[in-house]
């Protein structure tokens, strides 16, 4: 039975499985003179070259987006106990 490559591409996208290590891993997110997307050090498919400035415009536009989407849930919480309904009580007094 041969051995199964752990690393190569399917299709035009890569994929390695070999163990990761600490040095592989912190070069493969830093890659100055390459593109936005590089390949992922463990995994199939790309990840974000963090030695190129469109990644960072990338990563600040998803943190707006999440940071704007939490905003936004906070407020339709506090819209919701707002249009809870109340109970009125209403005290008849015979005389």
């Amino acid at each position: 039975m041969a051995d199964k490559p752990t690393s190569g591409e399917i299709l035009g996208v890569p994929y390695n499985f070999e163990r990761p290590s600490l040095g592989r891993m912190l070069s493969a997110y830093w890659q100055p003179g390459e593109g936005m997307l590089v390949e992922k050090p463990f995994g199939v498919g790309y990840t974000l070259n963090l030695a190129n400035w469109r990644s960072w415009i990338v990563v600040l536009v998803a943190g707006g987006l999440l940071w704007q989407q939490e905003k936004s849930k906070t407020a339709t919480s506090e819209e919701a106990k707002a249009d809870e309904p109340v109970e009125v009580i209403v005290d008849e007094d015979d005389d």
